[in-house]
């Protein structure tokens, strides 16, 4: 089990959520009603955020989204906001702050039946590709913290995990089996096929692989990351580094992503990480596009549980949007084989990342 130092904190307090005024709840999309191929939100936080007639606090307060509520995306714009981000997105009813909330697509997959070998062993990388699908347990009871904490578990979009067999329900839809290869406490997921997309052994190809001269540089006082091929910028992105303080604004260096040049030791295509000392709240699986750095687990991996890039919030790693950390773990040294789609790094030639503060 890959643990290290509070890993990720899977609730946090909507905005105003230490009194809830007697405001209605908006009316959102429900499961299987989502729009198909429409640029959706999910509210992540875990608790409820407000919902505002205006890019800014003092916008009136129109309603409620709460936790998992999917709503239309119509844009994102800048706003008002006590914080460094000033992002917000524009709702049919309403205005939400965007760090709070998920992009996310509902795009249903016609379900692969015969599923490919690689060896002996059978089985592909999925990911979802809706905004949550609510799963069950093949192999119960819960081992993972995470599960023995909440009442209807559920993977959420953009997340990554192998599916070992494809079943039929009572119904006739078809149902995968998931589980974790990396980090796993050994749960085995149920979930319908149709909300899981096959990752293919092309989508993982390395890009640029004959250039030798790459490099990464984090940035932690503008929160960006950086990928160099010699002296020339291929590719530029915001991050989420490690925050110095909890949220209770007290100072806790352990949580800081580490300054230096680093040597990466593990490259892996999806992970279940957890740590910390409280049950749930470090603990979270199918992790994707992971590239580990730093010997108590820090790494830079896919992340859907917030929006708020551009600054610093994690307890370590570096988080960036799902699709910029699949270009990177692409981009990056050494090639990952399709299975297991790990490689632990030993000697030269992985790709060095340089965590820079002025």
């Amino acid at each position: 089990m890959l643990t290290r130092r509070g890993f990720i904190q899977k609730s946090v307090v909507g905005i105003g959520a230490l009194a809830i005024p007697a405001v209605p709840k908006i009316q959102t999309y429900q499961t299987g009603e989502w729009p198909q191929g429409q640029k959706l939100g999910r509210n992540c936080t875990g608790g409820w955020v407000t919902l505002r007639s205006k890019p800014s606090t003092d916008g009136q307060d129109l309603g409620r989204l709460y936790e998992d509520d999917v709503f239309v995306w119509i844009r994102e714009v800048v706003g008002d906001y006590a914080s460094v981000s000033r992002r917000w997105v524009e709702t049919p009813n309403g205005y939400v702050y965007a760090p709070n909330v998920q992009p996310v697509m509902n795009i249903p997959n016609q379900p692969v039946m015969n599923l490919p070998q690689y060896g002996d062993t059978k089985g592909m990388w999925v990911e979802v590709t809706v905004p949550y699908v609510d799963f069950v347990l093949d192999n119960p009871p819960p081992r993972s913290p995470w599960l023995k904490e909440v009442a209807n578990p559920r993977l959420y979009y953009s997340q990554i995990l192998w599916a070992d067999d494809v079943r039929t329900d009572a119904q006739g839809k078809a149902i995968y089996r998931l589980i974790e290869l990396h980090g796993t406490y050994g749960d085995v997921f149920l979930a319908p096929a149709e909300a899981f997309r096959q990752i293919t052994e092309d989508e993982i190809a390395p890009i640029n692989p004959d250039v030798e001269d790459k490099r990464i540089v984090v940035n932690l006082d503008y929160q960006t990351l950086s990928c160099y091929e010699g002296n020339r910028e291929v590719y530029f992105c915001l991050i989420s580094s490690g925050s110095k303080f909890n949220s209770e604004g007290e100072l806790v260096e352990k949580w800081s992503t580490p300054p230096g040049t680093h040597t990466p030791w593990r490259k892996t295509l999806s992970i279940h990480m957890s740590g910390g000392a409280t049950g749930a709240g470090w603990d979270t699986p199918g992790i994707g596009w992971s590239f580990l750095f730093d010997p108590d687990g820090a790494s830079i991996h896919s992340t859907f549980w917030h929006n708020d890039f551009g600054v610093a919030r994690s307890h370590g790693c570096v988080n960036t949007a799902p699709e910029d950390a699949k270009w990177i773990f692409r981009w990056t040294q050494p090639q990952v084989p399709y299975y297991p789609g790990d490689v632990q790094i030993s000697g030269p030639g992985a790709t060095i990342i340089d965590v820079i503060q002025v």
